[in-house]
């Protein structure tokens, strides 16, 4: 008879993802100040010690939670704008920023990346993880439209927090909004005179 045995890797890897699972639940619903170690390995069916082993404490599990959070939003983007990518970069750009939007306004990720994580990871880190997911696709689409004469040559890092910067605040102005499909029509269309402006 042959018995199938998980290796240390594979329990390890299933162990992180309960925990992560666990606490994006738990800081989406409740904030992280609001949610204890207690619950969050109650949560995952784990011990508290797998979640120290795994983690060196709530904040390392916090991180971890922000970066699958990004890590899920940028895939869904990147997806969804790449046919356009290739011959319409500035389309791409703009269907990007407006399905960020539409995914912001889903509590949890709402939370987690827009309201917790500056205060949790500090501003200067956030921004620096950031940097390593929707900044970066950020910049290659207007890198892409720049190369496609589509905009006009120029420095892309500052074009880039722009946009960025710009799309952080329509979307914490979505989700604050009493009417959010009024609100994400609202913002959509400056974002768009924004990246119309890189034309000329």
């Amino acid at each position: 008879m042959k018995v199938n045995r998980r290796t240390q890797a594979e329990r390890t890897a299933a162990t992180r993802a309960a925990l992560i699972a666990a606490g994006r639940k738990l800081f989406g619903e409740r904030g992280f100040a609001d949610v204890g170690t207690q619950e969050i390995v109650d949560e995952a069916g784990v011990t508290r010690g797998a979640l120290y082993h795994q983690f060196d404490d709530k904040k390392g599990l916090f991180t971890a939670v922000y970066d699958a959070v990004e890590q899920d939003v940028v895939t869904q983007i990147a997806e969804r704008s790449a046919e356009l990518a290739a011959d319409n970069p500035i389309a791409a750009l703009k269907s990007g920023m407006r399905l960020f939007l539409e995914l912001c306004t889903e509590p949890s990720v709402h939370r987690i990346t827009l309201v917790e994580a500056p205060s949790v990871l500090g501003w200067a880190q956030w921004r620096a993880r950031g940097e390593e997911f929707g900044f970066a696709l950020v910049e290659r689409l207007i890198q892409a439209a720049i190369a496609a004469g589509q905009a006009v040559d120029q420095p892309t890092r500052p074009l880039a927090h722009v946009a960025i910067g710009a799309l952080d605040e329509a979307a914490l102005y979505v989700a604050a909004a009493q009417d959010r499909d009024a609100a994400t029509a609202e913002v959509a269309a400056v974002l768009d005179r924004i990246v119309d402006s890189f034309r000329s």
